[in-house]
């Protein structure tokens, strides 16, 4: 088992790369569509891992859930990087070339919260999801994998996803009360 799916770099490699040309170039069609992809991508994961998957595995055995755990999670650590990355990177771009980052701007005070809800998504992703998604991935390679340890990892990564996948309708509150300003 690969803790990073060699495979997806070149797909990942490629969004990155066309996203630095986006940012690059101020192209703001790019940005758009970037941002809107990409964020509708990064919330409709977190919404089902949360609230659809996380309850299913939670009544699985410990052998199914280490099992899908063993498919699921790599492609997750290249999945959910390159989403954000790709959201956020294009989303400041995007709301810097139409003047909203402005204190003058009425879509300021929105930003400003839809920053604090990414900010604390951000810590929650890199502070607990992915160091879960990583030692249940190096757990799985070990000869006996700790069953019990995979099983509470997995947990704590669900649960997570699931205060992320709430988060994230804020955020989608948030976006669309921006876009219409």
């Amino acid at each position: 088992m690969q803790v990073v799916p060699l495979r997806g770099l070149p797909l990942v490699v490629a969004v990155v790369g066309l996203l630095v040309a986006a940012l690059v170039g101020n192209w703001l069609w790019a940005l758009d569509f970037f941002h809107v992809v990409g964020g509708a991508l990064w919330t409709g994961v977190d919404l089902f891992v949360g609230f659809v998957v996380g309850p299913i595995l939670g009544r699985l055995s410990l052998a199914a859930r280490a099992e899908f755990s063993a498919r699921f999670m790599p492609k997750m650590v290249l999945l959910m990087p390159t989403l954000v990355t790709m959201t956020l990177g294009s989303g400041w771009q995007l709301a810097r070339h139409l003047g909203k980052l402005s204190a003058s701007s009425p879509s300021h005070p929105w930003l400003v919260a839809s920053f604090i809800v990414v900010g604390v998504m951000a810590v929650v992703a890199i502070g607990i999801l992915e160091p879960a998604n990583l030692a249940v991935l190096f757990e799985m390679r070990k000869p006996r994998p700790d069953g019990a340890l995979i099983a509470r990892l997995m947990r704590r990564f669900v649960f997570t996803a699931g205060i992320t996948g709430a988060m994230q309708v804020a955020t989608l509150v948030i976006m669309t009360r921006v876009a219409v300003q």
